[in-house]
């Protein structure tokens, strides 16, 4: 059975992890999708050090090149802009997604107005950390700058010690990566009722600002901003992380009345009840809980809530995570073929289908192994000797 997304055709010229997730997501709802990887610019994964055994291919390259093909292609080659076209009028891929800083596409005579004149309902989306406009547009930036400018961090983390630094890359795929795969979406659903296409400007720092939904709507209204530990959600209430007996944590997260006083009797402090989840004496509140929860170890704890609805959790470590029940039951872990032979492990895709499933064809390639130059040029029409020709005289560097 085809994929949800069969038929979507997407040329994919993004790096390192924003467009590369987003366009795997894509691949792997059934979008064809093709890299195309130039000059020297790093490949997918070159941030994830640790390779397929057997294999020169990094673990960011076998999971963020999932089902796609990939080509190299020297795009300041003039030859190159040919090459594009014929992709885009002759074989049907008139979806591109882009994360240069902008104005780079447009130098290359690839920016969303040179290739509407090719095919006029292209869909373009650019992916970048401040957007295609604006006097920041051109400025380099990393997940923590974003995260930084969107105010966000202003109120996380804690009093004593600032804002804190998470394990993952929140603007770069929570905002990057979704709002381009909303965005290139949201635009195919409006060519099929227009015939039109369009650009799409996504900016990780516009979409991180957007994730201020709660404190940012509430600012708006009335001026005043959030600090740290003042919120029921940033550490002033009894919702938080507790260390256990072994040095380990648990979250507690029942902010209704029934959840807390579950949570009350489970740690038997009933007495709590009373005051909510933020008591007017937190702090002192907050120590009493803290000195019950280290007093036995995160099994322990975990084996008391399991009986009783008090939105508790453990803190998980990845092993933990994939070898859980939760993880397997829900099928989050694939087993794909590697082109060096052999398989890896992978994250599945978190979306689930009554009919159209997500199917694993491969992992991703690098462009030094088993890349599918070649085999995408024959497609093309091109002969072994032009082949040939191209290797030669660069195109392919």
């Amino acid at each position: 059975m085809p994929g949800a997304l069969d038929g979507l055709k997407i040329l994919d010229f993004t790096t390192l992890l924003p467009g590369p997730y987003a366009s795997m997501c894509l691949a792997d709802m059934g979008a064809e999708v093709l890299r195309i990887v130039s000059g020297s610019r790093p490949d997918l994964g070159d941030f994830m050090p640790p390779f397929v055994p057997g294999t020169d291919i990094s673990a960011g390259s076998a999971f963020l090149g999932r089902n796609k093909r990939c080509i190299t292609l020297n795009l300041k080659d003039p030859r190159a802009l040919g090459i594009v076209h014929r992709f885009i009028s002759q074989h049907g891929f008139d979806i591109i997604i882009e994360q240069f800083r902008p104005g780079v596409m447009a130098k290359l005579s690839l920016a969303y107005e040179d290739l509407k004149t090719i095919k006029s309902d292209v869909i373009y989306c650019s992916l970048t950390g401040y957007g295609q406009d604006g006097s920041m547009a051109t400025r380099a930036g990393h997940d923590i700058n974003y995260i930084a400018r969107s105010g966000i961090a202003s109120y996380s983390g804690k009093k004593e010690h600032g804002p804190s630094l998470m394990g993952m890359q929140i603007a770069d795929v929570a905002s990057g990566s979704n709002n381009a795969i909303i965005g290139i979406l949201a635009a195919v659903i409006s060519r099929h009722a227009t015939g039109k296409g369009q650009s799409i400007d996504i900016s990780m720092t516009d979409g991180t600002i957007a994730f201020n939904a709660i404190f940012g709507a509430t600012y708006l209204v009335d001026g005043i901003e959030p600090e740290p530990e003042a919120t029921v959600l940033n550490g002033g209430s009894l919702y938080d992380y507790y260390e256990t007996r072994d040095g380990k944590y648990i979250s507690f997260g029942g902010l209704e009345p029934q959840f807390f006083a579950n949570f009350c009797q489970t740690i038997n402090r009933p007495d709590l009840i009373p005051e909510g989840v933020a008591p007017r004496d937190l702090a002192a509140v907050k120590a009493d809980v803290r000195a019950v929860i280290k007093k036995k170890t995160k099994e322990e704890w975990c084996g008391l809530f399991k009986a009783t609805d008090a939105c508790v959790e453990p803190v998980m470590t990845l092993k933990e995570v994939f070898e859980d029940t939760l993880a397997k039951e829900r099928g989050l872990i694939v087993e794909l073929p590697v082109v060096c032979g052999g398989t890896v492990k992978q994250i599945a895709s978190p979306i689930k289908f009554s009919d159209t499933k997500q199917v694993y064809k491969s992992a991703g390639v690098t462009v030094k192994t088993g890349n599918h130059t070649k085999e995408i040029f024959r497609e093309l029409g091109y002969t072994e000797d032009e082949i040939e020709a191209f290797v030669k005289t660069g195109l392919f560097n």
